[in-house]
C-alpha cells in the first residue's frame, strides 16, 4: 500500500473526524466505478478527487433522507440483510469480507448503515416518482407523431460478397494478381447472379465464403463507405462492379431489398408509455431536487 501525500492524509483524517464511517461507502463506489480501485489502492490526486464526488453524493443523500417525504417509510431489518448478504456472497468467505471493508475503512455495522441509507433514498425517490401525472392516449399519439422517424423501420438490403484481398507478400495475391482474379471472376458471373454464392464458396477469401458470402441484412452505413455506396443505388439480383476497398476487391450480390416501413402506433404503444413514463419521472424528480435544495 502505497503512502499518501499530505492532502490525501489530510482528507482522510477529515472522513475520520468530521464524517461517519458509512460515508466511506460513497467513496469506495466512486473509486471502483471510476478507477476500479479500492479507497486504499487510490493515488493522492485520485483519492482527492472521489473524496469531492463521494462528499456531494453524502450531502444530497443526507438532504433527502431528512426531507419531509421520507415520513412513515420504514425499511425493514430483512431488506437490509438481504443486501448485505447480497454483497457477503460475492465473497469467499466472511473473513475475506471483512478484511476488504477493513481495507476501505468499513466494517460490517458501517455497511450496514450505508445500505439502510441507501434503500431508504431508493424508496424516497420511488414515492417522488408516484406522484408523476398519468401518461394519457394523447401523449403517446403526440410523441408518436413527432418522432416518426423513430419509429421507422430503414431500408434493408441482403447482400452476398466476394472478397480478394491485396498482399504484396504473396506472389498470388499481389495488386496485379488480385485485380486479374476478381476481373475473371466479373466475367464469368456476368449476367448469372444464381452462381454467386457457388462462386463465392470457391473463390472468395472472406469468412463469409462458408455461407456463399453471405453478408446479412444490410442497412446504409454499416459496411465500407465504398460498399455503400454501390449497394444502395443495385437492384435486386444485380451484381455489382468491382470495388475496391482497405480489405481488396469485392463483387457484391443484392439478392433482395427491403424497403423502408413505418411501424404502427399499436405496435410502440408501450414502447413510447415506457419512455415517458421514464422521462416523466426524471424530471418530476429533478424538480423535486430543485425545490429541497433551493427550501
Amino acid at each position: 500500500m502505497g503512502k499518501k501525500n499530505s492532502l490525501g492524509e489530510q482528507n482522510q483524517v477529515l472522513i475520520q473526524e468530521e464524517l461517519p464511517p458509512e460515508f466511506n461507502y460513497h467513496m469506495l463506489r466512486y473509486a471502483l466505478k471510476t478507477y476500479e480501485k479500492n479507497i486504499q489502492t487510490l493515488t493522492s490526486d485520485e483519492y482527492d478527487l472521489i473524496f469531492n464526488k463521494a462528499k456531494k453524493s453524502f450531502d444530497l443523500e443526507n438532504l433527502i433522507i431528512n426531507s419531509s417525504t421520507s415520513n412513515g417509510i420504514i425499511i425493514s431489518s430483512q431488506k437490509i440483510d438481504d443486501a448485505f448478504s447480497a454483497i457477503a456472497s460475492q465473497y469467499e468467505s466472511r473473513v475475506d469480507l471483512v478484511l476488504d471493508l477493513q481495507n476501505n475503512l468499513l466494517d460490517e455495522e458501517s455497511l450496514r448503515k450505508a445500505l439502510y441509507r441507501e434503500l431508504l433514498f431508493d424508496s424516497i425517490m420511488q414515492r417522488v416518482s408516484e406522484k408523476i401525472p398519468e401518461i394519457t392516449d394523447m401523449d403517446i399519439q403526440l410523441f408518436y407523431e413527432m418522432h416518426r422517424e423513430r419509429f421507422n423501420k430503414p431500408e434493408k438490403r441482403l447482400v452476398y460478397h466476394i472478397l480478394i484481398t491485396i498482399n504484396p507478400e504473396f506472389v498470388e495475391n499481389t495488386h496485379q494478381a488480385s485485380l486479374d482474379k476478381i476481373i475473371d471472376l466479373e466475367e464469368k458471373l456476368n449476367g448469372k447472379p444464381h452462381r454467386f454464392k457457388s462462386f463465392a464458396r470457391r473463390f472468395s477469401e472472406c469468412p463469409t465464403a462458408m455461407e456463399g458470402g453471405r453478408l446479412g441484412d444490410v442497412v446504409q452505413g454499416q459496411l465500407y463507405p465504398e460498399l455503400d455506396a454501390e449497394l444502395f443505388k443495385m437492384r435486386e439480383n444485380e451484381i455489382s462492379q468491382i470495388i475496391k476497398t482497405e480489405m481488396g476487391f469485392h463483387l457484391m450480390m443484392c439478392e433482395k431489398i427491403m424497403l423502408k416501413k413505418k411501424v404502427p402506433l399499436s405496435r410502440v404503444t408501450s414502447r413510447i408509455r415506457s419512455i415517458l413514463e421514464e422521462r416523466h419521472q426524471h424530471n418530476h424528480q429533478k424538480t423535486w431536487l430543485n425545490e429541497l435544495m433551493q427550501n
